[in-house]
């Protein structure tokens, strides 16, 4: 067959549009997504009916938090705030001391043996699944209420993911100031001193100034499960219904994360 057959065989099939499958497949996908987010409402307990009970309860619940107020408790609220902070900050800061060698030994240009890297790496892969909140919830068990449990599961939470985080910095790091260090014979922690944390130490500050942004806002979480902070005042604010000092402690709170995330975007802005 010619040349110009083929191609008149083709413009011809072109013409004719897309055969029936193809047709088809559009609206029987859609249909199949409509079918899936049916049963998803369902499984929620979704419906227009208690959407719209639960929004007019909920409005008349932001009725009772105007006007905010302290309750005569500004310095105590303000206590636990700093509380929250404190938590936060000593949290990452745990976190990124236990994950920093964690991150070395997790770098492929570190620990270049294949099966050693792959096993480390899945290990903290296992561990990022466990969310913060769960870690609150078994260290507020073991060590009771207060401020202390809720560090320690900001920090376990932060491990893992600091430690991946740490080891693709590594990872990109240019390879020609460490094998510089090395060829002066010096010994291998050295190398990574004096070879490597120069380079990536400005990507993991920034990268902990992130962590410590959003470990402030789930401080508050950890707190309304006893994990102390402002979560805890919040919590019993909450309980007791004085929904105007619930008011002032989330319009407080909002500032405060506002404030920090400012002043740790301009850090990070530094450090790039």
């Amino acid at each position: 067959m010619s040349e110009a057959a083929v191609e008149r065989d083709r413009m011809a099939a072109k013409a004719a549009g897309p055969s029936w499958p193809r047709r088809l497949a559009p609206p029987l996908l859609t249909l199949l997504g409509v079918a899936i987010l049916a049963r998803m409402a369902v499984d929620v307990g979704f419906s227009p009916t208690r959407l719209f009970h639960g929004a007019g309860r909920l409005g008349q619940l932001v009725g009772t938090m105007v006007p905010p107020s302290s309750g005569g408790q500004f310095l105590h609220i303000l206590s636990a705030l700093g509380e929250t902070l404190a938590m936060a900050f000593v949290g990452t800061l745990l976190g990124a001391l236990a994950a920093l060698p964690l991150g070395i030994l997790g770098a492929k240009t570190v620990v270049s043996q294949p099966v050693l890297h792959f096993a480390f790496r899945r290990v903290l892969d296992l561990f990022r699944g466990v969310p913060a909140l769960v870690w609150a919830l078994i260290l507020v068990s073991a060590f009771g209420l207060g401020p202390f449990a809720g560090v320690c599961a900001l920090a376990l939470a932060d491990i893992p993911h600091l430690a991946k985080l740490f080891a693709e910095a590594i990872e990109n790091a240019d390879a020609k100031p460490v094998e510089g260090v090395r060829s002066t014979g010096m010994a291998p922690l050295g190398v990574v001193r004096f070879g490597l944390l120069p380079q990536v130490a400005p990507v993991m500050a920034s990268q902990c100034l992130f962590y410590l942004e959003s470990n402030f806002r789930h401080a508050a979480v950890l707190g309304i499960v006893g994990a102390g902070g402002i979560g805890f005042e919040l919590e019993e604010r909450i309980r007791v219904f004085a929904f105007s000092v619930v008011a002032f402690i989330i319009l407080l709170y909002m500032l405060s994360v506002a404030a920090l995330d400012t002043a740790s975007r301009e850090l990070r802005k530094r450090l790039a």
